[in-house]
């Protein structure tokens, strides 16, 4: 019988969200031995993780909410270190006196922190959070869309968002996604998102897609833009192989952290 570890508490977490959201809902004891501890510690975690208003508990086990929780407090509790990661390598592909668009997703807010050290920025964004930390503490150029004002995600969507986009071009656009699927490319799970997103990269000179490992074959409902309009992806692990086939058909960049970018390369 294979040994199999305990998976340790900071992780757990992403990882209940992670069976969570492909199944829509979990049951404490398969949860238990999937996470090698005690049904009871994984009771505590639920419970925990229903008081953050991440899932609501029902007998046996928790499902999603039934509105879905997609508020900026919730997604910044989910693939914590895995969005650090990835903003860390985003940040990388940026040089100084560069014009971006970093949108109002957690995994890209990730980037700023890497960005402090930059000169000469110009910022654009729909993201309230990123607006402030960067003028707060740099002097780049910030632009911040305006439009609908969305207080559980702290951002801008909408037709006036749109029209400010739609007037600007020359800028390398950072951007994540809900989800993705071979046949569909980059998703949202709301209409505004995708419409926004998509008129942000059709304008931008060219698109780094900004996502972490679950997203891959798990799309969303509404279709941003297919795969071709982007020019690398970040991630943190491997994806799987039929999708590091179709980035290398469409000549798109696959940017992993070193150990795994190693792990990767063929012998």
């Amino acid at each position: 019988m294979l040994e199999t570890k305990t998976v340790p508490k900071i992780r757990r977490k992403d990882e209940i969200l992670r069976i969570l959201y492909q199944q829509g809902h979990v049951e404490v004891r398969p949860l238990s031995e999937i996470l090698n501890v005690s049904e009871a510690t994984t009771r505590r975690d639920l419970r925990r993780m229903s008081d953050e208003g991440l899932l609501e508990l029902v007998y046996g086990g928790a499902t999603l909410p039934r509105n879905g929780n997609y508020s900026i407090r919730s997604r910044q509790t989910r693939n914590t270190e895995a969005k650090r990661v990835i903003g860390q390598l985003a940040a990388g592909l940026v040089r100084n006196g560069d014009s971006l668009f970093i949108d109002s997703g957690t995994t890209c807010a990730c980037m700023v922190p890497n960005l402090l050290t930059r000169q000469d920025l110009s910022i654009i964004t729909n993201s309230n959070l990123v607006a402030a930390e960067i003028g707060e503490r740099t002097n780049f150029n910030v632009l911040q869309l305006g439009g609908k004002f969305r207080f559980e995600r702290m951002d801008s969507v909408g037709p006036f968002a749109q029209m400010i986009v739609e007037q600007l071009s020359g800028y390398r656009a950072f951007i994540g996604a809900d989800g993705l699927a071979l046949d569909i490319g980059m998703t949202s799970t709301d209409v505004d998102t995708a419409y926004l997103y998509r008129s942000v990269v059709l304008h931008a000179s060219e698109t780094t897609l900004l996502v972490d490992h679950t997203k891959f074959n798990a799309p969303a409902l509404y279709k941003i833009l297919g795969l071709d309009t982007v020019n690398r992806v970040v991630t943190d692990q491997p994806p799987p192989s039929e999708w590091i086939d179709l980035l290398e058909r469409n000549g798109i960049d696959l940017i992993l952290p070193q150990p795994a970018a190693e792990a990767a390369k063929p012998e």
